[in-house]
């Protein structure tokens, strides 16, 4: 009898590959370190120097060792001579995430990832969302990349700094995301309203992101609140999944006004109130293009019961 696979209670991060992503491990100081390994022959340079330096504060051994040495331990094919292990990252709590910082800070801007399994679009994702104003990442327990050395170094130490929950599955967090008030917004290619078109305040939102080739899961699109596409000129018809997430990102933190806007334009784009989001749920334009049944000027409106 096959005992079943446990799913994993912690994220990973234990092995931290190169010189930005061990710069952060050490200033953060977000969990203790174990030891830093250092390539010698490369005691002239002013980037390991200061790594060295972190972590003699931070209380962390440093060993110097050979780079035949620290290129068998390492897991990622340029660790640029340091490589530090840690112990791994705690997740945080989807309660926590869902609740945000207290009464003065933002709303919560939560990144949902379903299916992404490639380590390098994971940590890009990361990097882009803690740059954007995130405040948090669900990442599905099962059938997702988690923090391995390739995804916490193509971070390049955003994992230090950006709360990260693990959940049982998208469609379930989307629940629980209603639930608490957040308002979940799917990133789909067919959706007929822009990412450049979301009429945001200070709700609580989630970007919500499908693996690169299928996309968002049927069940995943159909419980998100909203879906909303990235305008593509010429021939290619989809965008990596972590080129994408940057862009969506940013555009939900523009309208969110966490990113500056350009002048406007008198009477042109840009001029005026924010538009208001068409329709919700039950009324929001179809995939097929066709119109909303209403556009909502004002705040947004809970849908109804979850499919």
């Amino acid at each position: 009898m096959s005992a079943r696979r446990e799913a994993p209670a912690a994220l990973g991060g234990e092995q931290v590959e190169g010189r930005r992503a061990v710069r952060e491990l050490l200033a953060a100081r977000r969990r203790r370190v174990l030891e830093v390994l250092v390539a010698k022959g490369r005691e002239g340079s002013p980037a390991l120097g200061e790594l060295e330096a972190l972590a003699a504060a931070a209380g962390a051994r440093v060993r110097r060792v050979t780079p035949e040495l620290l290129s068998a331990r390492a897991r990622t094919e340029a660790p640029q001579g340091v490589l530090a292990v840690a112990e791994p990252l705690r997740p945080a709590r989807l309660e926590t995430l869902v609740r945000g910082a207290g009464a003065k800070a933002p709303a919560p801007f939560l990144v949902l990832l379903d299916g992404v399994t490639d380590p390098q679009n994971l940590g890009a994702i990361l990097r882009s969302a803690l740059s954007a104003g995130a405040t948090g990442v669900l990442l599905p327990r099962q059938r997702a990349a988690h923090l391995s050395p390739a995804a916490v170094k193509a971070s390049a130490g955003a994992v230090e700094h950006l709360p990260i929950a693990l959940v049982p599955g998208a469609p379930a967090a989307l629940l629980a995301l209603r639930r608490a008030g957040v308002w979940s917004v799917g990133l789909d290619p067919e959706a007929p309203l822009s990412v450049f078109e979301l009429g945001l305040a200070a709700e609580a939102v989630a970007l919500v992101l499908g693996s690169e080739g299928r996309g968002l899961a049927p069940l995943t699109r159909r419980r998100c609140d909203e879906l909303a596409r990235i305008p593509l000129a010429g021939p290619l018809g989809s965008l990596n999944v972590a080129a994408a997430a940057a862009v969506a990102l940013f555009s939900v933190a523009r309208a969110r006004g966490r990113a500056p806007d350009p002048p406007a334009r008198a009477g042109g784009p840009g001029a005026g109130s924010p538009r208001s989001w068409p329709g919700d749920r039950e009324g929001r334009p179809s995939r097929s293009g066709a119109p909303a049944e209403s556009a909502r000027a004002g705040p947004l409106q809970r849908p109804g019961p979850p499919p």
